[in-house]
């Protein structure tokens, strides 16, 4: 029985991340990912053009992984539980090419301009983690919760790195503490705002009360 032909851009994914995972990500060139998975730079041209739109493809799929068992989420829990439990799949998720990712991490380092490259995609991947988990990531107020969570995010991912629990107990502890921060504060900025317009509406009282009729 025939075999389908695997997808060239699923063999350059794979080929990358097995690199990534034996050596210096910086030593890592595309000619050595196209020998790896067995194609010419032309498709890696073709389909990607950059090792960092290779990484961006990869974390589509990572994004694509979490959306996709989006119903198994209880959605009758709060935000920040629905939030730990769909970040907690992410991690789960990056589990099988930790070593990748560690070492790209470790280059970016001394590559602070391919850091910032990608920071979009962190971004986007966030909008998607927050949407998943039945939070707005539109407007002012959803930008502000996705830098917010890729903050969040990010501390956490330091962690996860050195995490070698099989649980990801460590993991765990660490995203708790860091949303319980963030609802904590976000619970303190309301109720300055609410205090605000009250002491407001408290001052049009008094001054309709005083003005001459």
């Amino acid at each position: 029985m025939a075999t389908r032909k695997q997808d060239p851009a699923r063999k350059v994914i794979d080929a990358t991340l097995k690199l990534a995972a034996e050596r210096d990500w910086q030593d890592v060139t595309l000619s050595d990912i196209a020998g790896e998975a067995g194609v010419s730079l032309a498709v890696i041209h073709e389909r990607f053009g950059s090792k960092q739109a290779i990484l961006a493809a990869y974390g589509r799929e990572v994004d694509a992984a979490v959306l996709g068992d989006s119903d198994s989420i209880d959605m009758n829990g709060s935000p920040r539980d629905r939030l730990f439990d769909v970040l907690m799949r992410r991690f789960d998720e990056l589990s099988r090419h930790k070593a990748a990712i560690a070492n790209i991490l470790d280059s970016y380092r001394c590559q602070p301009v391919n850091a910032l490259c990608a920071l979009p995609g962190l971004g986007r991947s966030m909008a998607w983690m927050l949407e998943v988990a039945g939070v707005s990531a539109g407007g002012w107020r959803g930008a502000v919760r996705v830098k917010g969570l890729s903050a969040i995010y990010l501390s956490v991912l330091r962690v996860w790195l050195k995490d070698d629990s099989e649980d990801m107990a460590k993991t765990m502890s660490a995203l708790d503490r860091a949303l319980a921060r963030a609802d904590n504060l976000l619970g303190r900025l309301r109720r300055r705002r609410r205090g605000r317009r009250a002491q407001e509406g408290t001052s049009d009282t008094e001054g309709a009360a005083t003005a001459p009729g």
